[in-house]
């Protein structure tokens, strides 16, 4: 049973006795998305922050399970939808994290197979000119940009999940990539003027 068919087939309430529990389905959800999400938080905040993010993503979904409606959204975007709201809550540390990254470049000295799989699944495997670039972005801007390019997520998933207009999903991506591109191509010729 994949997690949107939770979502359709399986409403947040309490089921007639005989049928699995709430606390049941739950945790296939866990299952299921866990490691998604982890990745995404990780690549946004690094893999030190992830854990702690993504443990509230799912205690919140948790508490608020009953005020789930799987005729609003699936759970995938349910999920990313909160994942995202307490990134946003740390952006200072991710927009930190960013401009430090595209300052000094990821750590070339990570030993160990942990840590190489953590240091590509993190923020700190960006090039530093993208880090430096995306860092200058605006947080909402930033947020359905990750969302496509991180996790995957359509325009209709991102737009449930950030509680926007489908509109305003594709503006703000459209604006996002404008400014990238415009961001990176000044810090191209940046470096090649100080080569």
């Amino acid at each position: 049973m994949t997690g949107e068919t939770i979502a359709t087939a399986v409403p947040w309430a309490a089921r007639a006795p005989g049928e699995r529990t709430l606390d049941e389905h739950f945790e296939e959800v866990f299952d299921r998305y866990f490691g998604e999400i982890h990745n995404y938080v990780a690549q946004r905040l690094g893999p030190d922050h992830a854990e702690d993010i993504v443990a509230e993503t799912f205690l919140t979904a948790f508490r608020k399970r009953a005020h789930y409606d799987p005729s609003r959204a699936g759970v995938r975007a349910w999920l990313y939808g909160i994942a995202t709201n307490l990134i946003g809550k740390q952006r200072r540390l991710e927009a930190r994290t960013l401009r430090a990254l595209g300052r000094f470049g990821p750590d070339a000295d990570a030993p160990g197979h942990e840590d190489a799989v953590a240091l590509r699944v993190s923020a700190q495997s960006l090039r530093p000119n993208l880090a430096a670039a995306l860092a200058e972005l605006d947080r909402r801007d930033r947020d359905v940009l990750l969302l496509v390019a991180l996790a995957g997520l359509s325009h209709d998933e991102i737009a449930t999940a950030l509680g926007i207009p489908y509109g305003t999903v594709g503006s703000r991506l459209s604006r996002a990539r404008r400014k990238l591109r415009g961001l990176l191509g000044a810090h191209v010729l940046e470096e090649a003027t100080h080569a």
